[in-house]
């Protein structure tokens, strides 16, 4: 069965192989939504939406301005309230959890907003910091050298621990909010634009670094995006929301065999066309 044809529960599932090379068994969903319904008064979100997100990749979400993107993550987090469905983070269904079990699964989250979110009277290192001291009781020694692990790791001079938001370039807004979402070591990053506002060669850095990133922490990264060079060079798969659900997901090469009309418009127009990688046809 081709990822175009699966049916929604069936289009997200990876495999892996068994550890001595034989049959290969499905992959775990590191997150799972099925039928999800959301909605703001009488304006409906999203209905009907399924995903899966596979453990170890990098998943694009793409979809129309103001079309729900960002709101499926902040309901995902539980920020914002579903009116169906059901949404399954790590094996546990969020809605089962009781306050102390959800504590826990949020340990294993981290979360970089769009605009960087860092908060303006605090160092660069107390916001690195401030997950770290609601989670964890460490000594200041401790947190301290842990918040320039975290520098190091998302590619910021040591020097940088010390300044506010407002002595930092857009770039480094974005190192410096990516540092506090691995401040726990969390399983699942999420990503909310992680690019806008940088420059062409700042937002390739960054990408970069995001795939780096998965592949020596071992992360599950859910992005959502509009930039297409990032779709291309950072992502394993994508999803691309319309119509309130996904219609579309799978490699780059199914989202240019699509015939879903925002998905073809999307990813098959002359801008798109332009960008893509070196022997990519659609």
């Amino acid at each position: 069965m081709s990822e175009q044809s699966a049916e929604p529960g069936e289009q997200a599932r990876g495999k892996d192989a068994t550890p001595d090379g034989g049959t290969e068994v499905e992959a775990p969903a590191a997150i799972r939504v099925r039928d999800l319904k959301v909605a703001f008064g009488d304006k409906v979100i999203m209905d009907g939406l399924d995903l899966d997100v596979m453990r170890g990749e990098i998943l694009g979400f793409v979809g129309g301005s103001g079309q729900g993107k960002s709101v499926l993550t902040r309901t995902i987090l539980g920020l914002v309230r579903k009116s169906r469905g059901t949404i399954e983070v790590l094996g546990d269904d969020v809605d089962g959890l009781d306050p102390v079990q959800r504590r826990a699964l949020e340990r294993r989250f981290g979360v970089m907003f769009q605009h960087g979110a860092l908060f303006s009277a605090l160092s660069v290192k107390q916001n690195i910091q401030v997950p770290m001291r609601e989670y964890l009781k460490l000594s200041p020694a401790l947190l301290d050298e842990l918040a320039m692990v975290k520098l190091d790791l998302v590619g910021l001079k040591p020097d940088a621990a010390d300044k506010t938001p407002s002595e930092l370039s857009g770039g480094m807004i974005k190192r410096a909010a990516l540092a506090r979402a691995l401040a726990l070591d969390p399983e699942i990053v999420f990503l909310d634009e992680p690019t806008s506002g940088l420059d062409p060669i700042g937002a390739a850095e960054f990408d970069e670094l995001i795939v780096t990133l998965k592949q020596t922490l071992g992360l599950t990264v859910f992005m959502v995006t509009h930039d297409l060079d990032s779709l291309y060079s950072a992502c394993d798969r994508i999803a691309a929301l319309a119509d309130k659900r996904v219609v579309a997901v799978g490699t780059l090469a199914t989202m240019l065999a699509s015939d879903h009309p925002w998905v073809k418009a999307y990813f098959g127009g002359e801008r798109a066309r332009a960008r893509l990688p070196a022997g990519v046809q659609g």
